[in-house]
């Protein structure tokens, strides 16, 4: 999947309402929102095990865009950070898809809408208004 390709993908919500992405800051926080709230439905149905598929592959795709984003280069070590936040996350999804008990769902997302909130408050001190 290219960059534009997970541009594409995010433009769109499950309304049919596009959205308006046109910076990589934006990029980017779109995807982290689609994954908080992918992963919160999924946290969601962790008692029975009855994970809905588009919100499995939404957040194995999010999660993709997200690692093949960094710059370990320039990141340096908050890249290697990030990294594992994201493969942890996509670890635990692993193990829905696999219906396995306890995947830990609502930790995976707490711990994405953290980075959503920093990611926010970049945008907001970047642009001078809230993303």
């Amino acid at each position: 999947m290219t960059f534009l390709d997970a541009r594409a993908q995010y433009r769109r919500t499950d309304t049919g309402e596009a959205l308006a992405v046109e910076s990589p800051h934006g990029i980017i926080l779109v995807t982290l929102r689609e994954l908080e709230r992918s992963l919160r439905v999924l946290a969601a149905a962790e008692p029975d095990r009855t994970y809905p598929a588009p919100h499995i592959n939404r957040a194995f795709t999010a999660i993709y865009i997200l690692q093949s984003s960094l710059d370990f280069e320039k990141g340096g070590e908050i890249s290697e950070h990030l990294f594992r936040v994201y493969e942890y996350c996509r670890l635990r999804v692993a193990e829905a898809f696999r219906r396995e008990p306890s995947p830990r769902l609502s930790e995976c997302a707490d711990h994405i809408g953290s980075l959503l909130a920093a990611w926010q408050q970049i945008g907001t001190r970047v642009t001078g208004s809230a993303a």
